[in-house]
């Protein structure tokens, strides 16, 4: 796996998504019972764009992938309030679904990027 080239996938990946997010803000809201509404999933969009923005900047920055993580596990902790809501919602469970499996892409991206600088990867991480 080339992890600069991945990266720089994931960061056209959270440009095309930040833009979704910000210009259909509504409709996912009410399709995925985000708590917040559509103010939350503005919110997200624009953390996609600036994190497709730095990807795009610096594809071989693990740190910037890592935010990517963080962002992923803050969008899987809103999918799981709602699920709460909605827990028959197919939508929100693909929701879920898709963003578990971007997770772990994101997250052995960063991992390859951190061996390929030498930087430590934390045990378990």
């Amino acid at each position: 796996m080339n992890a600069k080239s991945v990266s720089l996938g994931l960061g056209l990946f959270s440009l095309a998504l930040g833009a979704v997010e910000l210009l259909a803000s509504r409709r996912i809201a009410e399709r995925l019972s985000v708590p917040g509404g559509s103010g939350t999933v503005r919110a997200y969009g624009v953390r996609e764009v600036v994190a497709g923005v730095g990807l795009v900047q610096a594809p071989a920055h693990s740190a910037r992938v890592w935010n990517r993580v963080m962002g992923d596990l803050l969008d899987l902790g809103t999918l799981a309030m709602s699920v709460r809501r909605s827990p028959r919602k197919r939508a929100v469970w693909g929701a879920i679904g898709f963003v578990a499996v971007t997770t772990a892409l994101d997250v052995l991206t960063a991992r390859a990027l951190d061996r390929s600088t030498g930087k430590t990867v934390p045990v378990g991480a």
